[in-house]
């Protein structure tokens, strides 16, 4: 009677575990994988002639993006992603670790400053760095004022603005993973390598640098990936000079109505994040299997 009784409970709970994971599999089938593998096979179709696509497989939008001009738009697109990336880890893994050793009173401040611009939104904020950049602004006003410059500077509509806009939006992200590694992180072992003689870099090097390192990685994918795609800041302060891949998808879109190349373009960018994903995971899993070690 017991082992019946057992059996029963552990029925009811396989069924109740299952009535509650059913939703989540249904949500992730109609609104990820359909769209996905829809936006995959769009890539092999071909464009119709006047509207619309043509379910004939084709390897030309593939090939398409081969041409320079589209392939120059990966290259700027990259090479903008890795600036601001780059800027983006210098500024945000020190405000991130510092932020981590804060009191916790400080470091809840800390963090509500941190949030506060996500509270407005994203254009309005890039409309804001417009007033600062133009030749009127603010930046060439002070500039002035110190004695600085004479002439007011070119800022707006040009590539460092692009990069400061990237920077502007995307850094909390890096300052947050970081932050998130550090705060975890155990500082007796950097007192224990201090104890043993070891000096504040090398103590850094050799425990904090590797502790926050997955910190680190996970930010550089929440800030590169991104950097490729985000045309609007592109358009709003760089004046269409630069051209991202997300700003061509855009016009694959709704000016050139080329469906297929907009999705293969799209499927590209998956194959990018993909794989840096992968890296990551490379990356923080070699590092757990040295630390082990």
């Amino acid at each position: 009677m017991s082992n019946y009784n057992t059996e029963k409970k552990k029925h009811k709970v396989k069924s109740h575990s299952v009535g509650m994971i059913l939703p989540l599999y249904i949500f992730t089938i109609l609104f990820v994988a359909c769209p996905l593998i829809y936006m995959v096979a769009l890539s092999f179709a071909t464009p119709g002639a006047v509207h619309g696509v043509e379910w004939i497989f084709t390897l030309d939008n593939y090939k398409k993006i081969l041409e320079p001009v589209y392939l120059n738009t990966f290259v700027q697109s990259f090479k903008l992603a890795v600036t601001s990336t780059l800027i983006i880890g210098l500024v945000g893994y020190p405000f991130g670790y510092f932020m981590a050793k804060l009191p916790a009173g400080k470091k809840k401040k800390a963090m509500l400053i941190l949030m506060l611009p996500f509270w407005v939104n994203s254009l309005i904020r890039l409309y804001g760095w417009i007033i600062i950049l133009q030749k009127k602004g603010i930046l060439n006003f002070v500039l002035k004022k110190l004695g600085i410059i004479d002439k007011s500077l070119k800022l707006l509509y040009s590539y460092p603005a692009i990069v400061v806009g990237m920077v502007y939006v995307l850094l909390p992200f890096m300052i947050l993973s970081v932050y998130s590694s550090a705060e975890k992180m155990d500082w007796s072992l950097v007192e224990a390598a201090r104890d043993l003689g070891a000096g504040r870099i090398k103590a850094f090097w050799t425990i904090t640098w590797r502790l926050t390192l997955p910190g680190l990685l996970s930010g550089v994918i929440l800030t590169f990936v991104p950097s490729m795609g985000l045309f609007f800041i592109a358009d709003i302060l760089g004046g269409n000079k630069i051209v991202l891949v997300g700003s061509l998808i855009q016009d694959q879109m709704t000016r050139g109505n080329n469906w297929p190349f907009a999705a293969t373009l799209a499927v590209v960018m998956m194959i990018l994040t993909t794989l840096m994903i992968w890296l990551y995971r490379k990356l923080t899993n070699a590092k757990d299997l040295e630390g082990v070690g």
